[in-house]
C-alpha cells in the first residue's frame, strides 16, 4: 500500500513552514529554526525549502515578519478596546509583553541581531512602526511613539533575562509587567 500525499499549493507550503518554524522557535528556541528541522517538521526537503525562501536567512526574515504582523494586530486590537474602554492598560502591556516572550519576538530579535543579521528584523520593525502610525491617527495628542519604544524595550528586556532578574532581585516574576502597567495609568491620567 502506498501513502498518497496531499500536494499543497506554494502559498499553502509557505504558509505550513512558517507555522513549523513558528513552533520551533517557541519549543526550542531561535537557534532551532532551520531549514532541515522545518522541513522534517512538514515532511518537505530542505531543497524545496529554499525555493520557497531562498536561504535559512530568508525563512527567518519570513519568520519575523508573520509574528510581527500578528503581534501588531492583536495589540492593535487591545488599544482601541482599550480606547473604546473595553479594556485596561495591563491587557495591551500583557500582550505586548507576551509577544516578545511567548511568542518568542525576543529571542528571535536577539538572535538575528547577535548573528550579525539585523536586516531579518526589517519586517518586526515596519510593523510596529505601521502599528504606531495607525494608533496616533488621530490622537496627535499622545506621547504613541515614546511610549511604544519604552514598552517595547521593556517586553523585549523582561523576555530576555526577567525571570533571572527578578528571582535576583527577590521579586514576583510579573514584577517588570506591573511596573509597566503603573506607567500607562500613570500617562493615561497625565492626559485627562
Amino acid at each position: 500500500m502506498s501513502i498518497t500525499r496531499e500536494r499543497l499549493t506554494p502559498e499553502e507550503s509557505r504558509a505550513a513552514a512558517l507555522e513549523a518554524a513558528r513552533a520551533l522557535l517557541i519549543e526550542s528556541g531561535p537557534q532551532a529554526v532551520t531549514l532541515k528541522a522545518v522541513g522534517a517538521r512538514i515532511g518537505k526537503t530542505h531543497g524545496n525549502l529554499l525555493h520557497h525562501f531562498g536561504s535559512a536567512a530568508g525563512l527567518q526574515g519570513e519568520l519575523a515578519r508573520l509574528i510581527g504582523e500578528r503581534v501588531t494586530a492583536e495589540i492593535a486590537r487591545v488599544v482601541e478596546r482599550e480606547r473604546q474602554g473595553e479594556a485596561d492598560p495591563r491587557e495591551i502591556v500583557d500582550r505586548t509583553f507576551d509577544a516578545f516572550d511567548r511568542e518568542g519576538a525576543g529571542a528571535l530579535a536577539a538572535w538575528m541581531i547577535l548573528s550579525g543579521n539585523r536586516d531579518a528584523l526589517n519586517p518586526i520593525l515596519d510593523a510596529i512602526h505601521r502599528l504606531v502610525d495607525q494608533l496616533g491617527a488621530g490622537h496627535e495628542d499622545r506621547p504613541v511613539h515614546e511610549t511604544t519604544l519604552w514598552l517595547v524595550l521593556a517586553a523585549l528586556g523582561d523576555s530576555l533575562m526577567g525571570g533571572p532578574m527578578a528571582s535576583a532581585l527577590g521579586l514576583p516574576r510579573e514584577q517588570a509587567r506591573e511596573i509597566a502597567t503603573r506607567h500607562l495609568v500613570r500617562l493615561a491620567s497625565e492626559r485627562q
